[in-house]
């Protein structure tokens, strides 16, 4: 099981914490140092769609000029952005035999983990 995302995110704390709690064994990934690559991506965007993973609550979104901004309108142009901008990659994201979960969410983060 690998969990996704950046150290200092404080979801991405919360679910590090419940899965210590849990007793999940598991590797952290830190994307905005070890880097993310165009096939994880777009396996991911197969998964759950680009819309679920580009972020546009976040600061690194709202910072981002709006011409960059509108250009976002399908997977490619998203993975584009991803790649440009982990910090837009909505996270953690918890990948285990092939599934997925987006964000931090204790039923879903339960159901990867049984």
């Amino acid at each position: 099981m690998k969990l996704y995302g950046i150290p200092n995110c404080d979801t991405v704390k919360k679910a590090r914490v419940w899965l210590d709690s849990q007793g999940a064994a598991y590797q952290f990934h830190d994307f905005k140092k070890q880097g993310l690559d165009t096939a994880l991506l777009n396996t991911w965007v197969a998964q759950v769609g680009w819309q679920k993973l580009v972020n546009k609550q976040g600061t690194t979104w709202r910072k981002l000029d709006p011409t960059r901004q509108a250009v976002v309108v399908d997977a490619p142009s998203a993975i584009e952005l991803m790649l440009e901008y982990p910090s837009l990659i909505k996270r953690p994201v918890l990948v285990r035999e092939g599934k997925m979960a987006v964000g931090f969410d204790v039923d879903a983060y339960t159901a990867l983990i049984s």
